[in-house]
């Protein structure tokens, strides 16, 4: 496998992945396309993303990916499964690993105790799938090894009995995203959109960045490019942020009010995700 990933998303730091893509393990064949789509992050999965029959072949092949030179992320099994040792003790020593996102987290201690099996810095998604996982978001939050917070939409529905419509969802989203700010920690992973495209994904986008998320999972990696777009700053935005900041270098700044200090932080702040994301001089 070659060892090089698609380049624009290999220099973008994990913390601002917008387009998050989930790939079955159970078909490594299926591994190059996705390291070369347009997804910020790609994560195997040796989870759901894997039958139970396959779960020693599928984890193999993983390791052998990694060790290639793949640089991926892995979502292993929950912490409460048999599987859930012997994936840590097989990617413990995979090179190329950029982190685990851990299934069904649903205590601090699920993230701590994962994190522990692994090499000193191994950053760990906790994918929050429960309404006992959102009850211990804040703690969840700052449990020692969390990176992010991610939303299992599909099992949370199941475990709670919601509805997808967004307004029986918009509380679970608002809680993960005011946990991650007291854990000090990026904008949380939205769940997926399954099967939705152009304006259907775009407007799940809006739904996602109204609510303060800032990343998205996929399973499919034709919806990268529109979840990248989706939840990235528009063209208003980065036009409004550019004149915000060239009137105060110039010193043509107006009339300043109390709200001017906050709206230049947030324009420099666009700055600096459209300069991250390639879209500052287009």
């Amino acid at each position: 496998m070659s060892p090089f990933r698609n380049q624009r998303a290999a220099a973008l730091p994990a913390r601002l992945s917008r387009s998050v893509l989930l790939v079955g393990a159970s078909d490594p064949s299926v591994f190059p396309a996705a390291l070369a789509s347009e997804a910020d992050s790609v994560i195997f999965d040796i989870e759901d993303g894997l039958p139970e029959a396959q779960k020693a072949q599928g984890r193999a092949a993983v390791v052998d990916a990694l060790n290639g030179g793949a640089g991926a992320w892995v979502r292993i099994n929950d912490i409460t499964s048999e599987h859930w040792r012997e994936d840590l003790e097989a990617l413990a020593e995979a090179k190329n690993l950029r982190g685990l996102m851990l299934a069904k987290t649903e205590h601090p201690d699920h993230i701590t105790r994962t994190a522990m099996m692994m090499p000193a810095g191994t950053p760990v998604i906790a994918l929050i799938e429960s309404a006992v996982g959102l009850m211990n978001a804040n703690d969840i939050a700052r449990a020692p090894g969390v990176f992010r917070l991610a939303f299992g939409v599909g099992d949370f529905r199941r475990d709670t009995g919601a509805s997808g419509d967004p307004m029986a969802l918009a509380h679970a989203r608002s809680v993960l995203v005011v946990a991650s700010r007291v854990g000090l920690l990026p904008g949380p992973i939205d769940g997926p959109s399954v099967g939705a495209h152009g304006e259907d994904l775009a407007e799940a986008c809006r739904v996602t960045q109204s609510m303060g998320m800032t990343g998205k999972l996929t399973l499919d990696p034709n919806q990268a490019d529109g979840i990248n777009t989706g939840l990235a700053p528009s063209e208003q935005e980065i036009a409004w942020a550019r004149e915000l900041i060239d009137n105060f270098e110039t010193g043509a700044t107006g009339t300043m009010d109390g709200s001017y200090l906050p709206r230049l932080a947030r324009a420099r702040k666009v700055s600096d995700l459209a300069k991250t994301y390639g879209l500052w001089n287009r």
